[in-house]
């Protein structure tokens, strides 16, 4: 589906000693079946952008779109079910709650949008095994080398088969051979009926995306399509 996610006159300001404007009339279009790579230097807005995206803030300005469904950022009960059951969010620092196996890690997110919680289970067991942690899901995230933990990261991010897999610089804290297995591993989760966005400061991960983005004056630029 073309155009799945229309961005339209974004811009964010954050008002601290002095409002600082980090996204700035920024409107873009986002279609399925495509990896979308989005770079730019620290401070450039990346992460505020995949916040935007993820409905976790609010744009100061403009509209955001799913579907050609208008986003109402005054309704957050609807689009926190809205985001349990059509996002996943990958972190760079894995986000995993310490006090929790993998399984339980990633089962919780199914039990967002489920009650079964026997299926949540056997279906998490299934996805952990098929990213290669059968043997870790009883261990806890301090137990897991940093690679393993993006594993369980992405496995709570695809748990509920979301439309939308946001990744916030998901390679940045590891070292170059576990950097390319979990990109690869990210990489293999498109579909057709899936939009991928990621941050990096990474040439050569960008450069495998369908599409890279470069964040410049608060808005975005089209690399290569």
């Amino acid at each position: 589906m073309n155009n799945f996610l229309k961005l339209k006159n974004i811009s964010k300001n954050f008002n601290n000693e002095k409002k600082i404007k980090v996204l700035k009339n920024l409107s873009y279009d986002f279609s399925k079946g495509k990896m979308y790579a989005l770079m730019g230097p620290s401070g450039s807005g990346k992460s505020t952008l995949l916040n935007l995206i993820s409905l976790v803030d609010k744009p100061t300005l403009g509209s955001i779109k799913f579907h050609d469904d208008l986003v109402n950022f005054t309704n957050n009960k609807k689009n926190d079910i809205f985001r349990a059951k059509n996002i996943g969010i990958v972190y760079q620092q894995n986000n995993l709650l310490p006090d929790f196996t993998a399984l339980e890690n990633v089962y919780l997110a199914n039990l967002s949008i489920s009650n079964d919680k026997d299926s949540a289970i056997k279906k998490t067991k299934d996805l952990l095994r098929k990213l290669g942690l059968s043997n870790r899901l009883n261990h806890f995230p301090s137990q897991l080398s940093g690679g393993e933990c993006q594993r369980v990261a992405i496995a709570r991010a695809i748990i509920n088969d979301p439309e939308i897999i946001l990744a916030d610089e998901p390679t940045g804290s590891l070292d170059l051979n576990t950097a390319k297995e979990i990109f690869e591993l990210l990489n293999n989760q498109k579909k057709p009926n899936r939009l991928i966005i990621f941050a990096t400061h990474n040439r050569f991960f960008a450069n495998k995306a369908d599409c890279l983005l470069e964040m410049i004056d608060g808005s975005v630029k089209t690399i290569n399509v």
